[in-house]
């Protein structure tokens, strides 16, 4: 397969060139993520639906990645439980290498093909489940061979990657390929396909919480009160939703209801 992630960058010398020249110059190819992303929709949206049906019966979701793309994975999954409120076991993100791969590469963790699917029998993955690969190169074996395990025991599957016909997207019932292009340094995937990863991720989750009832108008009213900040938040948006005029009354009574959705289901 033809790995356009690795393909030479369009710019050379980069050494040579003056701070604004790179500023400038990484900011223009940013700016083609964006329109990557809008190439493929049409495929998000089909992952998104068949997502929002396993998790609406009760169904996980697992993201399996290395490297960048496994962090990404990572990132997305914590913000699940205290945006929206939902349960902590509804999303795990697996990363090759475990734990200590969080922070600091170990680069030859990802070569199994047969880790991903140990990882995910810990946890007693199931065709109750979905499982999503995210991988910008799209041959990541740890996550190669998870989806195959997947998909050979009725466990419906998905991916994220940035280069055409890739063997994740074959192993993947709801592909996503955004075809960045060649990084601004040559082969740095964290770079422009690491952005586009990270928006498709962002739809991707925010679209499923938002079908299944977890935002109401445009306001996170499942979001845990983790923080001062967000008790200030949630008690704004109890007075504006109420007519509250009382802040302390407000306040009191999210505190007593735990959260935005039970105050107004029981004002």
């Amino acid at each position: 397969m033809e790995k356009i992630t690795e393909m030479p960058s369009h710019y050379r010398h980069l050494e040579q060139m003056s701070t604004e020249d790179l500023v400038k110059n990484i900011n223009e190819e940013d700016q083609q993520v964006a329109l990557a992303v809008r190439q493929v929709l049409s495929p998000i949206v089909l992952l998104v639906n068949a997502l929002t049906e396993k998790l609406g019966k009760g169904g996980r979701l697992f993201y399996l990645g290395a490297g960048t793309s496994g962090r990404l994975g990572i990132l997305d999954a914590s913000e699940w439980a205290p945006t929206y409120g939902v349960p902590e076991e509804m999303v795990h993100a697996l990363m090759a290498g475990g734990q200590a791969a969080y922070r600091f590469g170990i680069e030859d963790a990802e070569d199994s093909y047969d880790t991903g699917w140990k990882d995910l029998q810990e946890h007693h993955v199931s065709a109750n489940d979905f499982a999503i690969g995210i991988a910008a190169s799209g041959t990541t074996p740890y996550v190669v061979g998870a989806l195959k395990k997947c998909r050979e025991n009725g466990i419906l599957t998905g991916c994220i990657v940035c280069n055409p016909q890739s063997p994740v997207a074959a192993q993947s019932d709801f592909p996503i390929e955004v075809i960045t292009g060649p990084e601004f340094v040559t082969g740095s995937t964290r770079m422009k396909s690491g952005t586009a990863t990270k928006m498709v991720l962002n739809m991707l989750s925010t679209s499923v919480m938002i079908r299944l009832g977890r935002v109401k108008d445009n306001r996170m009213v499942h979001m845990q009160l983790s923080n001062e900040k967000l008790v200030d938040r949630g008690t704004k948006m109890l007075m504006e939703a109420t007519g509250i005029k009382d802040y302390e009354e407000a306040k009191a009574r999210l505190l007593k209801y735990g959260n935005v959705y039970n105050a107004l289901r029981n004002s």
